[in-house]
């Protein structure tokens, strides 16, 4: 009998690189979503300089505002239908060049009927940030990575609100408010050059490793059964779950518009602090709230890892914020830099409260459904913020004919502080658990 010479080892397996691939997605949603909020912000930066020109009232004011509301409903509507339809890369890339252009359109009106018209086609392309942005982070994240992912580009809201107060004033008042929209315009064709490049669902991103990919598509449950369905808006109104998220976002999305639209205007109606001196108070709470709203999405994470449901995770989170948002009822009362604590924390609440109710969507629907949810419900929330800078306008000109500014925030501050807690009841009665919805295809 022979023997071979020697037994070779098996050879040694290479070790897996375990790619961070994802994370770059997020810094690209990040990046939108700080240029969405920036060109949101500039019309209330530049009220002052406007209401010299212009000469509206409050409730004008809130009218243009709310004019942005409607069509930024409608926005939201058509692009989760368009970004499901045919895709988050071609999705996102149309919503940025639409409200890009209409950001610069700004710089070309001089009038009410101008500005109304300008806000209308900047709501209609900002329509599309959110339903690409929550399904691209449903694509490239594992549910127990979701709330975190959410959280961070969604800090671009508040990183937008940090930014715009620290560079428009400035701007606006060295070059001229028109120079404010036009850069804005230009900060969003240049994301475009990073956007096209970069995105694309991750199996068809060769650099993905297979460790990552596999880290992706961890949610067995998820990836069975509904994946080939198609279904329909009005297919998807039929169950609660939707119901949650479109209650949700009408009861608590003005809160947010209240906050941008209101507070320069806040600062120097009750504290005679103007833009010149407001932007330090504006630039910490957006600095507090971006911090704060992180750490409010790796909670609910670090729950779920830690191995409580996603239901309880996430509720006990959104209880949490929702109770955080009440010590606002003191900050008409406040110092001033007490009162930027205050707002700090609600703004902070608020926004951790937003990524996991964004988060409980794709909880709750197939990968097909999340934009058109997120559409509908973005719609909602526009409705709402909508009628509310409407009904601010109106009472701060009641409360300011009576001389009595200060109560008429003080009103407002109070609808806030308890707005989250009674929306939580609501949320929790149409969904107690987020399981997912068994939908049926159909044609919109």
């Amino acid at each position: 009998m022979q023997f071979s010479q020697s037994a070779k080892a098996p050879p040694t397996p290479a070790p897996t690189t375990v790619t961070r691939y994802r994370w770059v997605i997020c810094s690209l949603l990040f990046f939108a979503t700080t240029i969405n909020y920036i060109d949101r912000q500039i019309l209330s930066l530049i009220k002052p300089i406007l209401d010299e020109q212009l000469h509206w009232s409050n409730e004008q004011f809130g009218l243009v505002n709310s004019a942005f509301q409607g069509a930024y409903g409608i926005g939201l509507m058509a692009f989760g239908w368009f970004v499901d339809r045919f895709g988050t890369k071609l999705g996102y890339s149309v919503s940025i060049v639409a409200w890009s252009v209409a950001a610069i359109s700004h710089a070309l009106v001089a009038s009410l009927g101008g500005f109304i018209s300008a806000r209308i086609f900047l709501g209609l392309g900002e329509g599309g940030n959110f339903p690409s942005a929550i399904k691209a982070v449903a694509l490239w994240f594992p549910k127990k990575e979701r709330a975190l992912a959410t959280s961070i580009f969604n800090s671009g809201t508040n990183v937008g609100a940090i930014i715009a107060p620290a560079l428009v004033p400035a701007i606006a008042l060295n070059w001229g408010w028109h120079w404010a929209f036009i850069i804005a315009g230009i900060a969003g064709f240049a994301w475009l050059f990073l956007w096209i490049p970069f995105y694309n669902v991750p199996d068809k991103i060769k650099s993905l490793s297979p460790a990552e990919r596999e880290l992706i598509l961890s949610d067995k449950d998820e990836a069975a059964g509904n994946a080939a369905q198609k279904p329909s808006w009005t297919s998807l109104l039929k169950h609660r779950q939707t119901w949650s998220f479109v209650v949700a976002k009408f009861m608590t999305d003005p809160i947010w518009w209240f906050f941008l639209i209101w507070l320069p205007d806040y600062f120097k109606k009750t504290r005679n602090l103007d833009i010149k001196k407001s932007w330090v108070h504006l630039v910490t709470i957006y600095t507090i709230i971006t911090v704060l709203s992180i750490l409010g999405g790796w909670i609910t994470g670090h729950l779920t890892r830690r191995g409580w449901s996603v239901t309880r995770s996430r509720k006990t989170g959104m209880f949490v914020f929702a109770c955080c948002v009440v010590p606002i009822l003191a900050v008409t009362k406040a110092g001033d830099w007490p009162a930027v604590l205050l707002i700090g924390l609600a703004g902070a609440a608020h926004q951790a409260w937003s990524a996991n109710l964004y988060t409980t969507v794709s909880d709750m629907f197939p990968k097909n459904a999340i934009a058109s949810v997120i559409g509908i419900g973005g719609l909602a929330g526009a409705a709402g913020g909508m009628i509310f800078p409407i009904y601010c306008g109106k009472m701060l000109d009641r409360f300011i004919a009576a001389g009595n500014v200060t109560g008429g925030y003080a009103l407002l501050f109070s609808i806030c502080a308890f707005a989250y807690l009674v929306t939580f009841v609501f949320h929790h009665l149409l969904a107690p658990r987020f399981e997912p919805a068994k939908l049926q295809a159909g044609n919109n």
